[in-house]
């Protein structure tokens, strides 16, 4: 009884974290993030992170898969597995000629998976789908004018809470569906502060009210090639999907500086409410694909390929002529010295991986690309069983160009997740 306390216990605390820092999720820094949604975010797990993102064809019954929801199928039909991630970043902004640093933390998601009957296993979570989060500051020279001033700023992002459902078809085979809420606001601020006596200052302000279904359907087929060999494919579709916006937009002159510090002096758009800008907003289509090879449960690699449609996205007022298809390339591996041994180092997990996109942005004829490497190492949890486990992993991003004055950005992500497996459902037996 008292294991089972410490247990819920420890799972209200790792839920309050991810409350308090979800809300810190929109503090990102990347100018990039000022187009489309935001910056859309990898949706995978911390296991799978250190593995380069390769989800596609993996299954486990120790830890939730999200990306592919045909992955659940192998919960075991006796216990309860819950999954929870937060991280920790440094980032590194660079121009020809300037050069930024920071730092941020933010829950990355919370997931849980469970037993519904003997072919079908559930799955609820919450994580992060994108993030918007910027502050840049320029000035330009206007003849007959003078010197202005420009402060952009951007914060938000949307969040994916999600139901999914497995279901095994025959042995090896098992496909599934998540059914995602997707919501949450766009905020963008800018000014023009003048420098002559003769203009008044100006802002824009805009709130823009995100929401919508969005579908993920996966298939899973995993088989034994010999009797210690194991190949497993994965086939993921995330429909094209159409969410709700409501845009609250407010454009007036003032004097005096910032947001409060300031005095309006006049209003020339203000629809909020019941006049707030309602339109709504094309999501890409996604399809991927992945293989994954294990000998025993000692050694598992894998490799997954994405196509983005994001050509098609639409919103608002957005340029969709920077919009461009994007294609997502990841491999990673899994070692453990052995898994059955009773000494805890010989079970210790090694995880690296690295991923590769082409980019969904095209500004200035320039792509910008991303390219990540990680690793990880996961330490099991004896004082529940040692299919639970504390993870840690390091990951560095690198994005973005310095041609054409374009911002390259390098980010330094450390993150640690906490997988728990226990059993449920068994009645103790006294003697």
């Amino acid at each position: 009884m008292d294991n089972k306390v410490n247990i819920t216990t420890l799972w209200i605390a790792i839920l309050m974290l991810f409350c308090v820092t979800l809300s810190a999720q929109n503090e990102i820094q990347s100018p990039y993030s000022n187009f489309g949604i935001g910056v859309p975010t990898n949706r995978t797990n911390g296991m799978l992170n250190s593995m380069g993102g390769v989800a596609y064809a993996i299954q486990s019954p120790y830890f939730v898969n999200f990306k592919n929801p045909a992955s659940y199928a192998v919960f075991d039909s006796l216990s309860f597995v819950a999954d929870a991630s937060m991280s920790i970043y440094s980032t590194h902004l660079e121009t020809d000629e300037l050069r930024q640093k920071g730092s941020f933390a933010r829950a990355d998601y919370l997931a849980i998976g469970l037993p519904i009957t003997r072919h079908w296993r559930t799955s609820v979570g919450i994580l992060p789908f994108s993030d918007l989060g910027y502050d840049i500051t320029t000035t330009r020279n206007i003849e007959n004018i003078g010197e202005v001033r420009y402060d952009y700023s951007g914060t938000g992002g949307l969040v994916q809470f999600y139901w999914g459902n497995a279901f095994k078809i025959c042995k090896g085979l098992s496909i599934g569906l998540n059914i995602s809420y997707l919501f949450g606001n766009l905020n963008t601020l800018n000014y023009a502060y003048f420098s002559g006596q003769n203009f008044l200052n100006s802002r824009v302000a805009n709130i823009n009210y995100v929401d919508g279904i969005y579908l993920t359907g996966g298939i899973q087929y995993v088989t034994k090639i010999q009797e210690k060999h194991t190949l497993g494919l994965g086939l993921v579709y995330e429909n094209s999907a159409y969410v709700w916006t409501r845009e609250n937009l407010l454009i007036n002159t003032f004097t005096g500086s910032g947001f409060s510090a300031s005095t309006a002096v006049d209003t020339v758009v203000c629809r909020f409410d019941d006049d707030a800008i309602r339109g709504t907003a094309k999501l890409p289509q996604t399809i991927g694909g992945g293989i994954s090879y294990s000998y025993k449960d000692i050694l598992k690699v894998g490799a997954d390929v994405t196509w983005e449609n994001w050509s098609r996205f639409s919103m608002n007022n957005t340029d969709s002529k920077m919009f461009k298809d994007a294609i997502i390339s990841a491999v990673g591996l899994q070692y453990i010295p052995n898994p059955t041994s009773p000494k805890y180092m010989k079970r210790i997990n090694f995880r690296a991986g690295a991923r590769y996109s082409t980019g969904y942005l095209n500004i200035r004829n320039q792509p910008i690309q991303e390219f990540s490497v990680a690793c990880g190492i996961g330490f099991p949890i004896r004082t529940f069983n040692f299919n639970s486990s504390f993870n840690v992993m390091f990951e560095y991003i690198h994005t973005g160009t310095t041609k054409e004055q374009l911002i390259q950005q390098n980010y330094y992500r450390f993150s640690f997740s906490f997988t728990l497996y226990e059993k449920w459902y068994q009645r103790v037996k006294l003697d």
